[in-house]
């Protein structure tokens, strides 16, 4: 969305209701720039250690623990022969525990009572369920015909209720979901409420080590998936919710969320962010981590981790598939136990931090992320082997580890926490005012581009600031090359809100990281946000505020860090508030000492269009795509496929027109860009959709009305593929 903010900025600064003055240049000098530069990076601490809780009471084979919506005084740990036991979270012996459900199960081989989840509204609605394995019974699935005659257990989702006050599950167990397991291993088994109130369940393959019926691909098994299923139906049923990415597909079971997985036997949601992550047991080569999305397909069994199954060198490239977050060779991990991202307090540098183990081995780890935005996994603990079954997080954030051979432990500090001088207030940061963090200290740039990264509809204010004494040198492709120190500024405002301010910098050791502050509700300051959010707005809208991970994945070091700052971007005329003119960009940052290498006269440099301009459709949509799409869309930029979609790349060089799609068909097309058809053009139906096929992937939830048009009249004016 074209700011709207500027002119009404430029009018206060003079006081005056008159238009802007023309002028060669908005500025006359460079404003010294004393306090807004990068700060030394935040401290990462990751000392952390286990320490034993509840010593007194005793579990039998526990298999997963969990608390109550909203109540933090109690817990209840699952035990794998079909008990619940709760207890106080200040309990110290036997005798302060109760029994709280029992359910028939059949814990042959990796089966048992396995997962346990409240209905959100507990306990206003006094219902639960549990994931468990029975004895096979009449009316149940037959077992797929590819496999052995005849199946050892049932996996099942019974919901439970309660009569007496939430005391206890008294009735029950209805069972809502059934699923023959034609071998007694790879049952997935846990189960979670979603923040959309959908109850998803993760399931394994069914067993046998190579999977002879291919379960994770075959879309008419129920087998090998994620499921979400919507549980508020009369009693012995469910329904399948209408957004669920397979419904109306033939020959695909709707209940589908995401395929491809071989035992998702442990995973979580983030819960600030609603992300769903998986702890993905291999076969004999890599162990995974996976990040669901909807309708993702994770590779079992064409791939282990990122390789073709059972390779460690060949990489696994089959169309359509999503890659890992990250995998672990098999003498690090055997068996993924799929863990939280930590939400707690005790320890800060930890927030937003995937917490997850192994089975066999017993290491834990943290997902890092190292200089270059690779996930790099910090082994923090180990736990004695084969025996860290699940991981638990209280309503508090903090997290568990939960032990088949009976112990529980909760993550504390090692040791007390180095000292964190980032800033955590906007008004802390040296770029605005301490006082009114709303106005940009006199150091700081306004600028505006031609054709802006889509965010929602939001509008927005940039701002640049280089230390003193340095200045911005430009590369042959016109991406401009920022000093150290520098610091490049966004807010988001939504109508008269302001939401967000992003502020990136380039630290002395020469790397860009971003920083997400949330302003607050009162709109006096901003706080730093240590992770991703999701944050609710008014009626039906949220916004998302990007991870600091998720900033480096767009400000690739191929698109020169920054985006917006580059020559064909910053081609246009601006007004300055704190002159009321209206100049050239290029110019006047030219004309004050900004930059080390002339662009000379702006008719002769490069410039972007406008989306919603008078240039031609071409242009304009070419400019788009550069600014929305080709940060990581051009050689070595880090997205999938060939495209190189900068806007000064001939239509023949960006491998788009006509060229099949190397990642698979993507909602029916195969194309990339089909000339003359929007509606079977990839490039065009991922600018329109919402769910994990969206194009940009990060920071979008709505779909741009203006961007999408222009993309469509654009290749619909196409007659051919030059």
């Amino acid at each position: 969305m074209r700011n709207t903010l500027w002119p009404l900025l430029a009018v206060a600064a003079c006081g005056g209701s008159d238009g802007p003055t023309r002028a060669p240049y908005g500025l006359d000098t460079r404003p010294s720039n004393p306090t807004c530069t990068a700060k030394p990076r935040p401290v990462l601490d990751t000392g952390v250690t286990l320490e034993r809780q509840w010593g007194g009471l005793g579990f039998n084979a526990p298999m997963y623990a969990v608390q109550a919506p909203n109540d933090d005084t109690q817990w209840f740990v699952v035990e794998r022969g079909g008990t619940i036991r709760a207890f106080a979270t200040t309990a110290t012996s036997d005798a302060d525990v109760r029994t709280f459900a029992t359910v028939a199960v059949n814990a042959g081989g990796e089966g048992g009572l396995l997962g346990f989840a409240f209905h959100p509204e507990w306990p206003a609605k006094r219902e639960a369920y549990l994931s468990y394995t029975r004895d096979v019974a009449g009316g149940d699935p037959a077992p797929p015909t590819c496999r052995e005659s005849g199946h050892p257990f049932t996996s099942v989702i019974g919901r439970f209720k309660s009569t007496n006050d939430g005391t206890s599950l008294d009735v029950g167990p209805d069972e809502v979901l059934k699923v023959a397991q034609p071998y007694s291993n790879h049952n997935g088994g846990t189960i979670q409420f979603g923040l959309d109130g959908k109850l998803y369940f993760g399931l394994g393959d069914g067993g046998l080590g190579d999977d002879p019926c291919d379960s994770g691909q075959t879309m008419s098994s129920l087998l090998g998936k994620m499921l979400r299923i919507d549980i508020n139906a009369p009693a012995g049923m469910y329904t399948v919710p209408a957004d669920n990415p397979f419904v109306g597909v033939a020959g695909t079971r709707p209940e589908i969320w995401a395929s491809g997985l071989r035992n998702p036997f442990r995973w979580s949601f983030d819960s600030a962010t609603g992300e769903q992550w998986v702890g993905e047991v291999g076969q004999g080569t890599w162990e995974e981590v996976d990040k669901i999305a909807k309708g993702g397909n994770y590779g079992w069994k064409p791939c282990e981790g990122f390789h073709r199954r059972g390779s460690t060198n060949d990489l696994c490239e089959m169309p359509g598939l999503a890659d890992p977050i990250v995998e672990h060779p098999r003498d690090e991990a055997r068996s993924i136990t799929g863990g939280y991202v930590y939400r707690g307090s005790a320890m800060p540098s930890l927030v937003g931090t995937y917490l997850y183990g192994d089975f066999e081995t017993g290491n834990i780890w943290a997902l890092l992320f190292d200089g270059d935005n690779k996930p790099t996994p910090k082994l923090i603990e180990t736990l004695p082997a084969k025996t860290l079954v699940a991981f638990a997080q209280g309503n508090d954030g903090e997290v568990y580890t939960v032990q088949i051979s009976g112990e529980i432990s909760k993550f504390v500090p090692a040791a007390p926490a180095p000292p964190d001088n980032f800033p955590q207030k906007l008004s802390q940061t040296g770029c605005f005012d301490p006082n009114d963090p709303r106005l940009p200290v006199s150091g700081l740039i306004p600028f505006d581009v031609n054709s802006p990264l889509w965010s929602d509809g939001a509008d927005k204010t940039r701002h640049l600031a280089i230390p003193d004494g340095t200045t911005i040198s430009i590369n042959a492709e016109q991406d401009w090359d920022l000093p150290i120190g520098s610091v490049v500024a966004k807010t988001f405002a939504v109508g008269d809100r302001r939401i967000e301010t992003r502020l990136f910098m380039r630290h002395s050791d020469g790397g860009w990281a971003g920083y997400t502050y949330e302003w607050d509700d009162d709109g006096r300051d901003a706080t730093l946000l240590p992770a991703g959010k999701l944050r609710a707005l008014d009626g039906d809208t949220s916004w998302v505020y990007p991870s600091r991970t998720q900033c480096i994945q767009c400000h690739s070091v191929a698109a020169g860090g920054t985006l917006g700052l580059e020559t064909a971007q910053l081609n246009r005329d601006f007004v300055y508030p704190a002159t009321n003119r209206i100049s050239n960009q290029l110019a006047t940052l030219e004309y004050i000492g900004l930059l080390t290498t002339p662009v000379g006269p702006p008719e002769a440099a490069p410039r972007l269009a406008e989306p919603s301009g008078a240039d031609a459709i071409e242009t304009r949509a070419r400019s788009y795509l550069h600014a929305n799409c080709s940060h990581c869309h051009r050689p070595e930029g880090g997205g999938q496929g060939m495209m190189d979609l900068r806007f000064a790349t001939t239509l023949a060089a960006t491998k788009t027109c006509g060229e099949t799609n190397t990642q698979g068909p993507v909602m029916g097309a195969t194309k990339l860009v089909m000339p003359g058809s929007p509606e079977a053009s990839i490039l065009a139906l991922r600018l329109h959709a919402t769910d994990n096929k969206r194009m940009p992937p990060v920071g979008v939830t709505v779909t741009d009305p203006t961007g999408t048009a222009v993309v469509d009249d654009w290749i619909r004016s196409l007659a051919a593929c030059p």
